[in-house]
């Protein structure tokens, strides 16, 4: 049986005033990476899990975080866990 490798990609919009306690927040997430923060309170994050499930949990708890206003899937990639060992071999 192929296990799953996930990774989305979220916009996040945020209050500017909550900015440091969110980036705490997403970085107590599991598999939950930031790769830009903007003074405005915008996120580029991404999320890597072994389920969707594990996914849109983490998408939830992101919403469920204070001072967030919203999020955005921008990405979804779902691969074998082979094709992923694959491409990380190149």
């Amino acid at each position: 049986m192929n296990q799953e490798y996930h990774v989305s990609s979220l916009v996040i919009h945020a209050s500017p005033s909550a900015i440091t306690a969110i980036q705490n927040e997403l970085e107590s997430l599991p598999g939950a990476e930031i790769h830009a923060v903007t003074q405005e309170g915008k996120f580029i994050v991404t999320l890597e899990g072994a389920t969707q499930g594990a996914i849109l949990s983490n998408i939830e708890a992101i919403n469920a975080i204070k001072g967030v206003l919203s999020s955005s899937l921008v990405y979804h990639q779902v691969e074998s866990e082979e094709e992923s060992e694959e491409h990380n071999e190149h």
